[in-house]
């Protein structure tokens, strides 16, 4: 298993940060490179939960879909979205927040585990955990960027 640690600090309100976290039109931006698309369930807007949201996207010069479902939620403290279907063996992503005074701390824990046993760990440890870094990393820019300009809902 694979795991990500990011802390982000963004200069903007806690509850901005959470809800443009949770915003599937922000995620669709910030995942231009990857042509990603919301084909099912939530499409638009801010995701709750127990609701999905299946993307649609080309890495690697594949075509891939992928359905995610939020867990777990308190608000504006942290989500917690997992895979429930696509090319991953597990996928479970942990959104947390904190204040201090008019900062935000956002943190994510990233864990996967690629299919297909050891060939699986070796792309991983190969190639797998660096792209998925980059991916959160440029996401997170375009989360601070939105929120340190006052957005919230859309971009």
């Amino acid at each position: 298993m694979a795991i990500i640690i990011l802390q982000t600090l963004i200069n903007a309100p806690i509850g901005r940060c959470f809800d443009l976290a949770r915003s599937i039109d922000l995620h669709l931006q910030s995942m231009k490179s990857s042509c990603e698309e919301a084909i099912a369930g939530r499409q638009s807007g801010l995701i709750n939960l127990n609701e999905t949201v299946t993307w649609k996207a080309s890495h690697f010069n594949m075509n891939f879909t992928m359905k995610i479902k939020i867990t777990a939620m308190e608000s504006p403290q942290f989500f917690i979205d997992e895979m429930v279907s696509g090319p991953f063996k597990k996928l479970h992503h942990q959104h947390k927040f904190r204040s201090f005074g008019t900062q935000t701390e956002m943190t994510d824990i990233f864990e996967f585990i690629a299919p297909t046993g050891i060939l699986g760990r070796f792309v991983t440890w190969l190639i797998l955990e660096k792209y998925m870094r980059k991916l959160l990393i440029e996401r997170n820019k375009t989360i601070r960027a939105a929120a340190e300009k006052g957005q919230t809902k859309k971009p």
